[in-house]
């Protein structure tokens, strides 16, 4: 059993952006239907364990829900800019960063030298994978709109940053927070619509068809939590990145998405650095 919680956090996660581009839609469709879909995914949640979580911690984790919807509609933005193969690796190199720094610098990770040492060895290797597969070929038509878009991914990887910080500050943790999560997700989200002036989407076919999408990303949250129990939390997390191999190269395979000869092969030699580097910063 520990072995199946191990692996599912990664394919329901690899397989999100094919869900999200098979299903189709605007991002304002994509980010509706996620939220929805997690929120339905939770109630089933809270109706199997109740909620059992202060005032407090809910508001932190709502919060925390709404920043994570900031990070995903940076994510969906790339998507449909570059395509999933150039926006997974580094979206998720950027969060194994950023995580990794928040650590060290707010909740004293690494004390020793010795953690120290392999943590900053395991950061240099991700962001030398995300410099990789980041990689765009001269010439290549899509070479402005993948450095625009890489901007907008930065400044909205702040929101999973923060997303994947708040929770360490609650009493509360696991499948306690993951409904007040899902509230915060979807209030977010209509206040997104709101002032983008596009409530329409929320009468449109394809915002309610993503909820399947929501319900794929419960599926990777909901048994990660499994994961970390089962398996501990180090080995939970980095198998968990196996989900950015599947998405990035199901997306070339399955997606057809373009990559010349050399950017596939700075892409491939990427991701092995990546998930390297998220090996090395989480075995101190």
């Amino acid at each position: 059993m520990g072995l199946l919680w191990l692996f599912l956090p990664a394919l329901g996660w690899g397989l999100l952006p094919f869900s999200i581009a098979l299903i189709g839609g605007s991002t304002k469709n994509q980010i509706f239907g996620t939220a929805m879909g997690t929120l339905v995914a939770s109630l089933g949640v809270i109706a199997v364990i109740g909620v059992h979580i202060s005032v407090k911690d809910f508001i932190m984790a709502a919060l925390a829900g709404a920043f994570w919807i900031c990070g995903q509609i940076g994510q969906y933005v790339a998507y449909r800019n570059i395509g999933v193969s150039k926006t997974m690796p580094v979206s998720s190199g950027l969060q194994l960063i950023g995580t990794s720094l928040i650590g060290v610098l707010i909740f004293g990770e690494w004390s020793t030298p010795v953690a120290k040492t392999m943590g900053f060895i395991g950061i240099g290797l991700l962001v030398l994978g995300v410099f990789l597969t980041s990689y765009t070929q001269k010439g290549d038509k899509q070479g402005n709109n993948v450095k625009a878009t890489y901007t907008v991914l930065v400044l909205t990887t702040i929101g999973y940053l923060i997303y994947n910080t708040i929770p360490k500050g609650m009493s509360s943790s696991g499948l306690a927070i993951f409904f007040p999560e899902s509230v915060g997700m979807v209030i977010a989200v209509l206040i997104y619509l709101t002032f983008s002036h596009d409530l329409k989407a929320l009468k449109e076919a394809k915002s309610w068809k993503q909820i399947i999408s929501g319900l794929v990303f419960s599926l990777a949250a909901i048994t990660y939590i499994f994961s970390v129990k089962e398996n501990g939390v180090n080995t939970a997390f980095v198998v968990g990145q196996l989900s950015m191999v599947l998405s990035t190269l199901g997306s070339l395979i399955f997606l057809h998405e373009h990559k010349t000869t050399r950017e596939l092969i700075f892409t491939i030699i990427g991701l092995a650095l990546i998930v390297m580097g998220a090996i090395v910063t989480t075995i101190n």
